[in-house]
C-alpha cells in the first residue's frame, strides 16, 4: 500500500509548483516585452528609411534656393521643415553620421561614390554627396562621400 503523503509535503509541493509557474510566467512576460520593443524599433526604422529619401529632397531644395529668395518667409519654411525632421528623427534615435570634409573616411559608415587621389594614402572625405544616418547606433543608410587621399 502506497503511503499517503502527509499534508506539509503536499503544501510543500504544490508551492514548488507555484513558484515553478510564476517563474515561467515571469520568463514568458519579459520574452513577449523584448519581442515587442525589438517589433516596434523595426518599425520606426522601416518608417524612417522611407522618409530619407524626402528629407534628402528638402536638402537639395534648399541648397539650390536662390539668393533672391533667401529672404524670403516661404522658403525660410521650408529649410525650417528639414530642421524638424531632424529633431524628429532624434526624438527616435536616428541621428545624422558626420561626414564633413577633411574627417576620416570610416567604411562601416560611409559609401565611398567617388575617389580621387592615390590608392593606399590616408583617406578623407572631399564632399558629402548624400546624408547618411544611424539608428540607435547602427547604420541605417551609409553617407555618400567623394574620398580623397591626404
Amino acid at each position: 500500500m502506497a503511503k499517503m503523503p502527509t499534508k506539509d509535503a503536499k503544501i510543500a509541493e504544490l508551492t514548488a509548483d507555484l513558484q515553478r509557474i510564476r517563474a515561467d510566467f515571469e520568463n514568458y512576460r519579459k520574452r513577449v516585452d523584448e519581442e515587442r520593443q525589438i517589433v516596434r524599433e523595426y518599425g520606426e526604422a522601416t518608417v524612417a528609411a522611407k522618409l530619407l529619401p524626402v528629407i534628402d529632397d528638402i536638402e537639395r531644395a534648399i541648397a539650390h534656393l536662390p539668393t533672391e529668395l533667401a529672404d524670403n518667409a516661404w522658403a525660410q519654411g521650408v529649410a525650417g521643415l528639414g530642421k524638424n525632421l531632424d529633431k524628429t528623427l532624434n526624438t527616435i534615435g536616428i541621428t545624422r553620421i558626420l561626414a564633413k570634409p577633411g574627417s576620416d573616411f570610416n567604411p562601416d559608415q560611409h559609401h565611398a561614390a567617388q575617389f580621387d587621389g592615390v590608392a593606399g594614402g590616408h583617406e578623407v572625405i572631399a564632399e558629402e554627396l548624400q546624408s547618411g544616418y544611424l539608428y540607435r547606433g547602427a547604420v541605417l543608410r551609409p553617407a555618400m562621400v567623394r574620398v580623397t587621399s591626404k
